[in-house]
């Protein structure tokens, strides 16, 4: 009853059309003096087809309205075809209809994509920091002379875990909050440095620094991220030997080290999501998303980020400010 209704309604002017048309041909009529029987017939044949008209057209409307009441009860996914239509604006609308699904679609796949990533990271993310945890325990049961540095060096590690989550997750966020400044880059950079000493000295890698006197425009926060995470890598990756950092004469600041270097076959793909190659595996805990975000970031703060690397013999990362304005201190 409730679609009859409808039905009327949405039909009223044609209803209304057609009455008005039956109701001036019959005037003009009887103002002719056209006989009475020759007026009756073909009134009453133009109401029976009206009439037939009217019933197939709300029959075949009806049908169409179950079944879209049926595919209101399907979940977006379930929806494979909507009722065949020959109406131009109902063709429109299922394409609209079409298309928004197939955006919610891509929506939804993007999301669970994300939300596998992120369970993926942090559970590798819970496994690498029960190490620096286990660690402390351990120091904490049986002291020895150096417990304080081991504190200091495993406490920087958590540090570095955590920052590296939260970059993880904002990196993904709909808002940004980066702040660019003046900074110097030599005061970056020796800050940077300054957090892995423990390292430095417990690893027994030699630094060779050589002091920049350039100033960049740049987020001192998340461009700081970048420089502690390739030192992260460089110690990581370097049993014995050095690292040497400096700024060339084009614009770029170079990272180097003497450590087991990149298989060439992993040089491409060594900023992929999740991407750990041939080191990853022989080495513990090594997640692929480190040089990721850096990739990430360094879009972000238009810095060109490049790498070059021997098996076996070092790596070198090169972040370029070819778009920055850099001056001289």
């Amino acid at each position: 009853m409730k679609f009859f209704k409808r039905y009327i309604l949405n039909n009223t002017k044609l209803i209304c059309f057609f009455l008005f048309s039956f109701l001036i041909f019959t005037v003009m009529f009887i103002l002719y003096k056209i006989p009475i029987g020759a007026i009756i017939y073909p009134a009453i044949l133009c109401f029976s087809i009206g009439l037939v008209f009217i019933i197939f057209d709300y029959i075949k409307k009806y049908q169409v309205h179950r079944q879209l009441l049926e595919i209101k009860q399907l979940d977006a996914k379930l929806i494979a075809n909507m009722p065949n239509t020959n109406n131009i604006i109902e063709r429109d609308y299922q394409i609209i209809i079409q298309t928004l699904k197939q955006k919610i679609y891509d929506l939804e796949t993007t999301k669970n994509k994300q939300y596998s990533d992120m369970i993926d990271y942090y559970t590798l993310w819970a496994h690498q920091i029960k190490t620096p945890i286990t660690s402390m325990k351990l120091a904490l049961k049986s002291p020895t002379s150096n417990a304080k540095n081991n504190f200091q060096t495993n406490l920087h590690r958590i540090e570095q875990y955590v920052d590296m989550v939260l970059a993880f997750m904002r990196l993904n966020s709909e808002y940004s909050d980066y702040i660019f400044k003046e900074y110097s880059l030599d005061d970056i950079a020796k800050t940077c440095i300054k957090k892995f000493s423990h390292d430095f000295i417990s690893k027994k890698i030699k630094l060779d620094y050589a002091t920049i006197n350039k100033l960049i425009i740049t987020d001192k926060k998340w461009f700081s991220l970048i420089i502690e995470q390739l030192l992260s890598n460089a110690l990581k990756y370097t049993k014995n030997g050095s690292i040497k950092i400096y700024f060339s004469n084009d614009n770029t600041l170079c990272i180097e080290d003497t450590g087991i270097g990149i298989k060439p076959e992993d040089i491409p793909r060594i900023f992929d999501k999740g991407y750990t190659g041939y080191n990853g595996h022989n080495i513990r805990h090594s997640s692929g998303i480190g040089l990721y975000i850096c990739k990430r970031i360094c879009n972000d703060l238009k810095i060109k980020i490049n790498v070059k690397s021997q098996y076996n013999v070092g790596t070198s990362i090169y972040l370029t400010f070819d778009q920055q304005k850099i001056i001289p201190i």
